[in-house]
């Protein structure tokens, strides 16, 4: 009688494995946010309602997402600039910039935040020269902004890099032989390429931006209503051991982040349908 094998995962371990993925991401993930879930909830309705439209909530919310997109759409402009200078150009000190733009990575968010604010103040460096002006860098929306380009970068340059070195130049060469103009070339056959990844980059700079603290809480000034981040207040609510309205305004971020990303995925879903149809 032949012996039947029993049939094997193809990964040695897979259950094991497996396992111990799902608690570690119980564990770091899914308790944690849970946790918010069931905190907000243990109070009722109408002082949840109260929490959330509460006049310094929605403006603490409201400059977080504002500022947060802004500096997402930004990073994603000249995080693709930046990207195919690294990639399609050779220069004196590239491998510098190139470490350079992995900074905000290595650097603490603290020491980010105190540097900004002493460049950007009205004082500093940079602040004198756009006080000059009238324009107010620290203390403000603007400088809120700012920080958030800061920790923002390396997500969109490091998303866009990879794509951009596996581009064939091939076909942008085919484009120009066919009297595609440099414009023409970019729209049609590079940017329908990197928009996957760039949409990727955005989304990854959007959610940390609006997580952000410790770049932001010094030059933002932390006035009520105008300046004031969302991570701040909650913060702040815990500091008064308001546990449960600091959990509502967690919830509510995590909600619109949550619909937030799902959005981009979906554009980026179809962002890549479309590349491979036209392929």
């Amino acid at each position: 009688m032949a012996s039947i094998k029993k049939r094997r995962s193809v990964l040695p371990g897979f259950g094991l494995s497996m396992g111990f993925t799902i608690l570690y991401l119980s564990l770091l993930v899914l308790f944690p946010l849970a946790s918010i879930i069931i905190k907000s909830t243990e109070q009722s309705w109408s002082k949840f309602w109260g929490t959330v439209t509460d006049p310094r909530v929605v403006a603490s919310i409201q400059v977080s997402l504002t500022t947060s997109f802004t500096a997402a759409l930004i990073n994603a402009v000249f995080g693709l600039i930046v990207a195919w200078v690294l990639v399609r150009y050779t220069f004196p000190g590239k491998r510098l910039i190139d470490g350079l733009v992995d900074l905000p990575f290595a650097l603490p968010t603290a020491v980010a935040g105190i540097a900004l604010t002493a460049i950007y103040s009205q004082n500093g460096w940079l602040g004198s020269f756009f006080a000059k002006f009238d324009i107010k860098t620290a203390y403000s929306p603007l400088g809120i902004t700012i920080a958030l380009l800061f920790i923002g970068l390396p997500f969109v340059v490091r998303t866009i890099q990879p794509v951009l070195e596996d581009l064939e130049k091939d076909v942008e060469e085919a484009a120009a032989s066919l009297g595609a103009s440099r414009w023409r070339t970019f729209r049609r056959v590079i940017f329908p390429a990197v928009l996957p990844s760039l949409l990727t980059g955005f989304a990854l700079a959007f959610a940390r931006a609006i997580g952000e603290y410790g770049s932001v809480v010094f030059i933002s000034g932390n006035m009520p209503m105008k300046t004031e981040i969302a991570p701040l207040l909650i913060r702040t609510k815990l500091e008064q051991y308001d546990y449960i309205g600091a959990t509502t305004i967690a919830l509510v971020m995590m909600v619109i982040s949550f619909v937030l990303l799902f959005v981009i995925n979906i554009l980026q879903w179809r962002a890549s349908r479309r590349t491979i149809q036209n392929v």
